[in-house]
């Protein structure tokens, strides 16, 4: 059964063409090259890590874990570029909320280790 949350290709098109025009040109410009935009991961990479979250979530009584996607930069370096790269880290479900169910009430949970190492694509792949 599909999602309730995917988009269409068209839409996902549309929001890749506008990071592209709005964002990716000003870092192209502010740091003199294009910087990568997509990231890749395996399903059994990814499945792994939603395992390992709902594993050490359930031993700390955690009841809705979930994940956060985060953007980075790797540190400059000589002959390296400070390439942009994404971090999965896991959350629970914010002690003493004053709202009920609310998605953004979720905080980071620094007991379980953010996940990052990827395969990005470069030149970046257009969607």
């Amino acid at each position: 059964m599909k999602p309730k949350k995917c988009i269409s290709v068209e839409e996902a098109r549309n929001q890749q063409n506008e990071w592209v025009r709005t964002r990716g040109k000003d870092i192209e410009r502010g740091e003199g090259y294009e910087d990568t935009r997509e990231f890749w991961y395996s399903l059994d990479e990814l499945q792994e890590y939603l395992d390992y979250v709902r594993e050490k979530s359930a031993e700390q009584g955690v009841k809705k874990p979930g994940i956060r996607f985060y953007l980075g930069a790797y540190p400059k370096g000589e002959n390296k570029k400070s390439y942009s790269t994404i971090f999965l880290a896991a959350t629970k479900e914010k002690e003493n909320k004053d709202v009920e169910d609310e998605e953004g009430q979720n905080e980071n949970n620094y007991e379980i280790e953010p996940m990052n190492t990827i395969t990005s694509g470069m030149p970046p792949k257009i969607y």
